[in-house]
């Protein structure tokens, strides 16, 4: 769950600032990427773990409102939802994330029913209960069905395990600097490739996109489209929600990363992590104006 504050801008330390507006949203980085894959046409269905607490029920709610199916879901009584404060600066169009894990569980070793993932077109996976992502991207690679990650961190253990299950990394042009040490994108990207792998995207924001999808390729470019940005809190988690819906619709990479990077694109020009998410027939007029 994410409380969005907006300031005129963001304060130095010791100093007061009068906040402009509240709002809450149902954020985080896969439930974004499910409410971005939902509203661009995809069924989606989310299966962690919450708890009765009223940010719980709120989180359930926000979902099954974009149509997001949630009887996989369970319950536990102490779990709660990420809950994370977002201070956004409406002046220089920055934000900062103050992120709370206490009691999150995130995936279980026993849930989802393995024929619950093997009848999904792809999985979505993030590092909250790594053991249960390892059984449920292990179930999915043997069925043949892609994985796409949401990745900021690997300090979780295990996380080069998952990492090397997922056959769709896309990650941020820090993190991928971060990850493999490189000095330039290009070449972080091929340093994340594995032939086991599908594809590779490295996003470098308003410079666009960097992926490789062959062991043969060198990394090559797709551009970011200029818009007038707002507000840039989900960007990240709404261009792999697009990518997972084009995905499982059947796109090719190409295709697939400027259908995601219309949809973060477009979000970066409305307030809100979720609210600003655009709908499938806000992207495809966005694209044929930018055919």
């Amino acid at each position: 769950m994410d409380e969005l504050v907006y300031v005129a801008a963001y304060p130095p330390a010791d100093a007061k600032t009068r906040v402009l507006r509240r709002e809450r949203h149902c954020g985080g980085l896969t439930a974004t990427a499910l409410v971005a894959a939902a509203r661009l046409g995809a069924q989606c269905a989310y299966a962690g773990v919450l708890g009765p607490d009223e940010a719980s029920r709120f989180v359930l709610s926000s979902l099954k409102r974009e149509g997001i199916d949630v009887s996989h879901a369970l319950q536990r009584t102490r779990a709660r939802p990420i809950h994370s404060v977002i201070v956004v600066d409406e002046v220089r169009r920055t934000r900062n994330v103050f992120f709370d894990i206490e009691n999150v569980v995130g995936a279980t070793l026993k849930s989802p029913a393995r024929e619950v993932i093997e009848a999904a077109r792809v999985l979505f996976v993030d590092t909250f209960g790594i053991p249960g992502m390892l059984r449920a991207a292990r179930i999915a690679r043997a069925a043949g069905i892609p994985v796409v990650a949401d990745f900021e961190s690997a300090d979780a253990p295990r996380f080069k395990e998952l990492l090397a299950l997922v056959d769709h990394v896309i990650v941020s042009e820090a993190f991928a600097l971060k990850l493999t040490g490189a000095r330039t994108s290009a070449a972080a990207v091929v340093q994340l490739w594995d032939r086991r792998r599908s594809a590779v995207v490295v996003t470098c924001g308003e410079r666009g996109s960097l992926f490789v999808d062959s062991a043969n390729n060198p990394a090559r470019p797709v551009p970011a489209f200029k818009v007038k940005a707002l507000d840039t809190t989900g960007c990240g988690d709404v261009f792999h929600g697009a990518y997972a819906a084009a995905l499982a619709g059947g796109m090719e990479i190409v295709e697939r990363i400027r259908f995601a990077s219309a949809a973060a694109a477009l979000k970066a020009t409305r307030h809100g992590g979720q609210e600003g998410i655009p709908t499938l027939a806000a992207v495809n007029t966005f694209l044929r104006k930018h055919a």
